[in-house]
């Protein structure tokens, strides 16, 4: 068996057009095996359910499925290019090993909705991983904000010295946004949450499936309604959880890009683990912070990958259209890059050491100017004239007492109160549901 459309020798294809359709499709599939492998399970027992499939049958084939995953964990399982996707790989190994009962597996279902169905199990299980990850970076963020609440460090608008900041409060904001792109994620892992299966290729088929049922023992949410409707998601959904990735990766890339340069020799507010650094070939001297560059880069692969995934879809009527195919390799490399992203960004935060020496070198007189505005307004001067008088005599304006002036600014989310606590209590809350998510099955 080559392909699941071929008429013996009829059909058969140029090689030049095999390779070019097929692309690297047949390297790609080698990860939805488990989740394809898993759906025809659960297709087989919806086909016996309609009498399709005896229940020797399915029994058969079901088993047989599961050999097919032994081979697969033990390495000794294979797509051919000329099979071009999983699914003509795993119906030949049913069809070799069980004969006219292997055939029976593809009915009801189409290459479109089994694609869909494997990509979704896929994304739902890695968006999972991926929000695992980012708990755990959180998490450090968190941790290094509290060790450092109250250490002094400028704070910089348009690249100039502004105002008194802290370690924790640049810590702590990376904490925040990461949360929210956990949120993000959750709620597109929600939204993707409905089962392809029995769509066939967009129009459903004329067979009792029993689609609920399918959909439950799969672990969806929710079928998909409307036949079609399955096949219009696909990429644009792609491109929701690629942008959802992207929100993760533009934060740590945000960070990477701070601590190269707060790490340079003309800032020297942090050092990194001399294990996370490497040199050059001709400068002995050199110890250049690649891991985050290469972060950096990273998030614009993925940023790209969302760009792509956009424009995949634009001009496509309804139905299928095999520029699809495109999607599946610029979702699961998106997934696979923000992983990348995430171990880099752990090892960072765990290789950081805080030089408050070198901080408190860069705290200017001139960056208490706005504080000396605002007490003058407390006094009763209108704001504006207060800002023309301290602006008048900024040469008068001398350090305070730094630990005083973090703890004063006490509204939420202000030096002195963080509200570190709450960005906690939020991840917490988040890796619980995922827990007990998980507990549930």
């Amino acid at each position: 068996m080559s392909k699941l459309w071929e008429v013996e020798e009829k059909s058969k294809v140029n090689d030049w057009v095999e390779k070019f359709t097929v692309g690297n499709d047949h390297l790609l599939d080698m990860k939805l095996v488990p989740y394809d492998v898993k759906a025809s399970k659960v297709h087989a027992d919806g086909l016996n359910q309609i009498g399709v499939l005896s229940d020797d049958e399915q029994e058969a084939i079901e088993k047989c499925l599961s050999e097919l995953m032994e081979d697969y964990d033990a390495g000794q399982f294979f797509i051919d290019q000329h099979q071009e996707d999983c699914h003509t790989a795993i119906e030949a190994y049913l069809t070799k090993h069980l004969d006219f009962v292997g055939k029976k597996i593809h009915t009801g279902r189409s290459r479109n909705d089994q694609v869909l169905t494997a990509m979704r199990l896929y994304e739902l299980d890695h968006i999972d991983k991926v929000l695992e990850k980012a708990l755990e970076v959180a998490g450090k963020f968190v941790s290094l904000a509290k060790e450092h609440e109250f250490v002094a460090m400028p704070g910089y608008t348009h690249s100039q010295p502004a105002m008194l900041s802290s370690v924790g409060m640049w810590s702590g904001a990376f904490a925040e946004m990461l949360n929210s792109s956990i949120n993000f994620l959750l709620s597109i892992q929600d939204m993707i949450n409905q089962c392809p299966l029995g769509t066939a290729a967009g129009f459903g088929v004329n067979l009792p499936l029993k689609r609920k049922e399918v959909s439950d023992k799969l672990g969806f949410k929710t079928p998909v309604t409307v036949a079609m409707t399955a096949q219009h998601t696909r990429g644009k959904w792609e491109s929701t959880i690629v942008h959802g990735l992207s929100t993760i990766s533009e934060t740590l890339a945000q960070f990477a890009n701070d601590l190269i340069l707060y790490s340079s020799f003309d800032y020297q507010f942090f050092s990194v683990n001399d294990e996370l650094t490497t040199g050059s070939s001709i400068m002995p001297q050199k110890k250049n912070l690649d891991i985050a560059e290469i972060i950096r880069a990273k998030h614009a692969i993925i940023a790209s990958n969302q760009s792509l995934l956009s424009q995949l879809t634009i001009n496509l009527r309804s139905g299928y259209h095999r520029d699809l195919q495109f999607t599946k390799e610029a979702t699961i490399k998106s997934f696979e890059t923000c992983f990348d992203v995430l171990d880099a960004t752990f090892y960072l935060i765990e290789g950081i050491q805080v030089n408050e020496g070198k901080l408190m070198e860069k705290i200017y007189p001139e960056m208490f100017a706005a504080d000396k505005a605002n007490e003058l307004v407390l006094s009763g001067m209108p704001f504006r004239e207060a800002y023309q008088q301290v602006k008048s005599k900024l040469d008068s304006i001398s350090i305070e007492d730094i630990q005083e002036k973090l703890r004063s600014s006490t509204h939420l989310g202000a030096t002195g109160n963080l509200g570190l606590e709450i960005i906690e209590r939020n991840l917490n809350h988040t890796s619980v549901y995922l827990s007990m998510r998980a507990y549930r099955g």
